[in-house]
């Protein structure tokens, strides 16, 4: 079975006149149906990673499959199978939360969008906000807003860009809920996050720095290469 998504010795500069590299020669692959979490601080090429893989740009060099086919010949099957969460909100603040669904749901082709729509802030306790703007929404709450538009169209696999920066904790942990459901329910997640308490609940982490992906392997696995002593502090 190929993996969901597939990184080849990708490498990518944003100024060609100058030598420095967002993307270092990354090779890694997220397993279908999992949780891929991609880890590190900013700027060290997580999104330049993410936007590859949506064909937002062409990596310089190295190759980005999307179940086994390349993203640069095959751009319907990324409009089809996945779904993005971009790390800035870039919904429609002065339309209602009922009419930024509907909205979308119209540009991605799916007709029965608005009661899929409800249904989803159903699950994440947002039914009862259709008719607020969006403009008026919390963080966590834009950002449910956010996911369930980017499930509408029933993707394959969710794309994620740090969707909790700035996010209140219970709201964290709320759409972290979300999001472990879905992957129950056969969904594949790559998710980046600078947060490692949320790295740990993914089934494979890979730690990016510089543009280099470091390591790459479940948290366990990833825990024992470091050979140092983990100190746990519990407030009482």
């Amino acid at each position: 079975m190929n993996p969901a998504a597939e990184f080849r010795d990708v490498r990518h500069r944003y100024d060609r006149k100058k030598p420095d590299e967002a993307l270092k020669g990354v090779t890694f692959s997220v397993p279908e149906g999992r949780m891929f979490g991609l880890v590190g601080p900013d700027g060290a090429g997580k999104t330049t990673l993410l936007r590859a893989l949506c064909h937002l740009h062409e990596p310089e060099k190295g190759e980005v499959f999307l179940f086994g086919q390349k993203v640069t010949l095959h751009s319907g099957l990324i409009r089809s199978h996945l779904g993005y969460l971009a790390q800035r909100f870039s919904l429609y603040g002065d339309l209602t939360v009922e009419e930024n669904i509907t909205f979308f749901g119209d540009l991605y082709g799916v007709t029965d969008a608005l009661p899929r729509g409800r249904q989803l802030l159903g699950r994440m306790g947002m039914d009862k906000f259709g008719s607020r703007l969006a403009a008026r929404l919390s963080g966590g709450m834009k950002q449910k807003l956010a996911l369930t538009i980017a499930l509408l169209h029933k993707p394959r696999i969710l794309v994620l860009d740090e969707p909790t920066n700035g996010v209140d904790p219970v709201s964290r942990r709320e759409f972290w809920t979300v999001l472990g459901d879905l992957v129950e329910e056969g969904m594949t997640v790559l998710v980046s996050t600078p947060y490692m308490d949320e790295a740990s609940r993914c089934h494979r982490v890979g730690l990016l720095h510089e543009g280099r992906l470091l390591c790459e392997g479940t948290v366990d696995e990833l825990a024992d290469r470091t050979g140092g002593q983990l100190l746990e502090f519990i407030p009482t």
